[in-house]
């Protein structure tokens, strides 16, 4: 990375703290004229674990109890950022009384004695929006028994909030953190007394934005559908507390809000998660449903691909393919190397998944969750669909983008008489090994059956040239091929037939079996589930084809299906803890 963006990065993180110190001289308010209905939601069993001094934070625990949280040793920057977001404060108020009210107390009222100058990491505007928004939803819960003094306080320090961001939303990156810094000076400007005219400003940036960063898919650039999902939450929050105030969306503002939603359904499993895909994760449990509903909009889950993902339903089954490029230049920071992987979810049971993102387990684990090898695709042995380039610095940290990704993605949809059809293609390696992949998915219409069929062939003579200097390289053993199936770690599974297939086993109790060809070799691996709010990755088990590719075309059949005693119906009523061992 030059030279020049590591200055650039050092000198806005210094204006920002120049700006939180100069707007400790605006007039402050003196209380709320409205007050938007709380809307975050907490768990309460993460509040307790709060209380008791375990912090889980960002996927690292630093168990402390009695000690302050800001007096805590920092394991890493997104750990301190997830202190300064103050995303916990939803935890604290789900409980809601005693300990967690007093907890909350001290280090909300902490952080303005060590941090209210304008001093600490906190002063970012995304980190600044989500923070006011946490205190104005909870600010009965935080000033309850509190002293005329301490509320002074109070007010002042999310006044001064108030002023950063409208001076310094417009210094942080597109996308999810400008959502962020928007989203929280619109509600804290519309619920503090003489902060109303950072409203009308923040109103017009923020249609701006919508108009920029919603595509008309309903997308975002990173593609990932656990942002997506955040930034229709800040939206639709936004539109319901200016509607409460008086005021009105901009058609911008609102005309996002509806192109959003029908993708969120689109992008949604039978378990009511998320598809996870380019670093999102399932998204915390009930949000996705409740802000659907809290939108209002009823539209359905579009035929037409979403945000770059086609979906199938069918039955009880879904399917959700990756059939886009990958995100292009900045919106690549979190972006895998994907193209044409799929998940499936039988009712409320992932069967097929992807590992996820690694990113909160180390810099190791997110640079291996973002290699095709962690998703459930073909690939060529040792080479990603898409590499990633030189480090860049976004939002002060270094990240790897992707320089070399599919640059012609084929889709074709038919429905026929006896299910869907999806037929996805890219071109990732055609630079490389002269080699295209494509890959024909068919579901019945009852969703009891996935026929596969993964085809690396050349198209030009080009391409046969490259192929064959990739084969004098290798000796004329062959190109390599994998075609894996991460499987889900609640999922069972057996080696069965001889060999031939293996048997899964659900917690709903159905039954599925997987098949091929035989013009591959099958084998069941270790696999790892790389899910949030976990302190190290799950393990789990995958199903891994492989086959050298030693002519132009390489073709590989294979099926997933519903044993036959499996009913067509089951009663499925196992609750599972989503977060299960996230202490272990």
């Amino acid at each position: 990375m030059s030279d020049s963006r590591r200055i650039s990065s050092r000198r806005t993180r210094f204006m920002h703290r120049v700006h939180a110190r100069l707007a400790r001289y605006a007039t402050p308010a003196t209380g709320f004229q409205s007050q938007p209905e709380p809307r975050t939601i907490g768990r309460v069993s993460k509040g307790r674990q709060l209380t008791a001094g375990n912090f889980l934070l960002a996927g690292y625990l630093v168990e402390a109890p009695g000690r302050s949280m800001w007096d805590l040793p920092v394991p890493d920057p997104s750990f301190e950022e997830a202190l300064h977001g103050f995303s916990w404060l939803d935890d604290l108020a789900a409980i809601g009384e005693g300990e967690a009210r007093e907890k909350a107390q001290d280090w909300v009222f902490g952080w303005i004695q060590r941090y209210g100058g304008g001093r600490g990491p906190g002063w970012a505007p995304d980190l600044a929006g989500r923070r006011v928004l946490r205190w104005v939803n909870h600010a009965l819960f935080l000033l309850a028994a509190q002293d005329r003094k301490a509320s002074d306080r109070f007010y002042r320090s999310l006044s001064q909030q108030v002023v950063f961001l409208s001076r310094r939303w417009s210094k942080t990156s597109p996308g999810l953190p400008r959502f962020e810094a928007l989203a929280g000076l619109i509600y804290a400007g519309l619920a503090l007394t003489g902060m109303e005219r950072h409203v009308r400003p923040a109103v017009a940036a923020l249609a701006r934005e919508c108009v920029d960063q919603i595509d008309d898919e309903g997308g975002l650039p990173t593609r990932n559908p656990e942002e997506l999902l955040e930034v229709f939450t800040l939206l639709t929050w936004a539109s319901m507390a200016l509607t409460e105030a008086g005021h009105m969306a901009r058609p911008e503002h609102l005309a996002a809000i509806e192109r959003i939603a029908p993708t969120l359904r689109s992008l949604r499993h039978a378990d009511g998660g998320l598809a996870r895909f380019h670093g999102g994760g399932r998204g915390q449990e009930g949000v996705l449903d409740t802000v659907l509903a809290m939108s209002g909009i009823k539209a359905k889950a579009p035929e037409r691909r979403a945000m770059g993902f086609s979906r199938i339903s069918a039955g009880r089954t879904t399917v959700v393919v990756d059939s886009a490029a990958p995100p292009k230049g900045r919106a690549s920071a979190n972006g895998h190397a994907s193209t044409c992987a799929f998940e499936l979810t039988s009712g409320r049971r992932p069967l097929i998944v992807n590992c996820g993102s690694g990113a909160q387990f180390g810099a190791a684990w997110r640079r291996a969750g973002r290699a095709t090898p962690s998703h459930s695709v073909l690939a060529i042995e040792g080479v990603s669909s898409s590499r990633l380039g030189a480090p860049s610095m976004i939002l002060g940290r270094e990240q790897e983008l992707l320089s070399e990704a599919p640059g012609d993605v084929q889709i074709n949809r038919e429905t026929a008489l006896d299910g869907q059809r999806l037929q996805v293609g890219h071109d990732g390696w055609r630079r490389t090994h002269g080699l295209t992949h494509a890959r024909t998915l068919d579901v019945t219409l009852d969703g009891r059956g996935l026929a596969g069929e993964d085809v690396m062939t050349t198209l030009s003579d080009a391409d046969k040239a490259q192929f064959e200097r990739q084969m004098d390289a290798l000796k004329l053993q062959g190109i390599p091929l994998e075609i894996r199936f991460h499987l889900h770690p609640d999922v069972d599974a057996a080696v069965d037939m001889g060999g031939s297939a293996v048997s899964m086993a659900l917690k709903s109790g159905e039954v599925w079996v997987f098949r091929h060809d035989a013009t591959a070799q099958m084998s069941l691996e270790a696999s790892v589930y790389l899910e949030n709010g976990r302190l190290k990755p799950r393990s789990g088990e995958q199903i891994v084809l492989r086959i050298r590719a030693l002519e132009y075309t390489t073709r590989v059949r294979w099926s997933l299906a519903k044993a036959q005693e499996t009913p067509l119906s089951i009663r499925d009523l196992q609750r599972d803890d989503p977060l299960g061992d996230a202490e272990t």
